[in-house]
């Protein structure tokens, strides 16, 4: 009887698994997930290749290494834009990586959870979704103007400092929080201190979300050109000097985009457009391939 009873119960339950998973309303809502996959994929997939497809056949040795003139034709090359995009990457990551992992290492493992915290938490929140023109005013009235900066690639990287901070800060808080509290507990109970925990396993652990927020970060400084416009300036000059080109004014890849976009009069004219945006989403695609790369080699370490 045991058996039997046993035997039922199992074909009872495999019937009705087998039922709900039949079910129409599953049915229609598992068609309209891989529907609305299907749809963002199709989009993103079509974007890049109409983008590649126009822009491509444009790039050559010449077009990046040569210099531009919106005068010459025969000078349509995007060497400067392309060092002055490189610029404003790297100093803008080198002063505010550190700035923002150390604050987010603060906020959750040093200051005391209470009001200020979430006060700050906020704070940081809402700055995350102002837009970028804002910065860009802010940094042209503090950082061009009232420190006589001027339009420059270093009053460019401090705007998008500021910019870029409350995205690193809070993606970084997040990363750091996930990390079980068991392993601090135990490197604790060991006899480890405060400082070697932190910087031992809680930050080694939270490190791939940590380059996640890099990576986000510089996908906004590269892609950025409303804050830009306002502080690094238009320039096409080509930099002089390793260092004293920082004071200079310079236009990055998207404010060049943007501006022979809006220049050209011809719709033939629109291929350095393209060809530009072409040579902006493989420097992407490199940038973050390098920081998937790290983030490997980190975790494997």
């Amino acid at each position: 009887m045991a058996r039997n009873d046993t035997a039922a119960l199992t074909a009872a339950g495999t019937l009705s698994l087998h039922r709900k998973k039949r079910r129409p309303k599953d049915a229609a809502l598992k068609a309209l997930i891989y529907l609305s996959a299907a749809l963002t994929v199709a989009v993103l997939v079509g974007l890049i290749g109409y983008i590649l497809i126009n822009g491509l056949p444009y790039i050559s040795w010449d077009f990046l290494t040569d210099t531009y003139s919106a005068r010459n034709e025969d000078r349509q090359g995007i060497l400067p834009m392309l060092i002055n995009t490189l610029y404003i990457v790297v100093i803008t990551l080198l002063i505010v990586t550190p700035i923002g992992i150390s604050s987010a290492i603060y906020l959750t493992q040093y200051a005391r959870q209470g009001r200020l915290v979430k006060t700050i938490r906020f704070t940081t929140e809402v700055l995350s979704g102002v837009p970028s023109v804002l910065f860009g005013l802010f940094g042209y009235t503090v950082f061009c103007s009232m420190l006589n900066m001027g339009t420059s690639i270093l009053a460019g990287c401090l705007t998008m400092t500021i910019c870029i901070l409350p995205t690193i800060v809070r993606t970084t808080e997040e990363s750091l929080l996930a990390v079980p509290e068991s392993y601090k507990e135990g490197a604790l109970a060991l006899g480890a201190g405060k400082f070697r925990v932190v910087m031992g396993i809680v930050l080694p652990c939270a490190m791939p979300g940590v380059l996640t927020a890099v990576i986000l970060g510089m996908g906004r400084i590269v892609g950025e050109s409303a804050a830009l416009i306002l502080t690094s300036g238009l320039s096409t000059d080509m930099p002089k000097g390793l260092f004293s080109h920082i004071m200079n004014s310079g236009r990055t890849l998207t404010l060049h985009l943007y501006q022979t976009a809006r220049e050209a009069v011809d719709p033939n004219a629109f291929h350095v457009a393209f060809a530009t945006a072409s040579v902006l989403l493989i420097l992407v695609f490199i940038l973050n391939r390098l920081a998937g790369l790290l983030s490997r080699a980190l975790k494997k370490g």
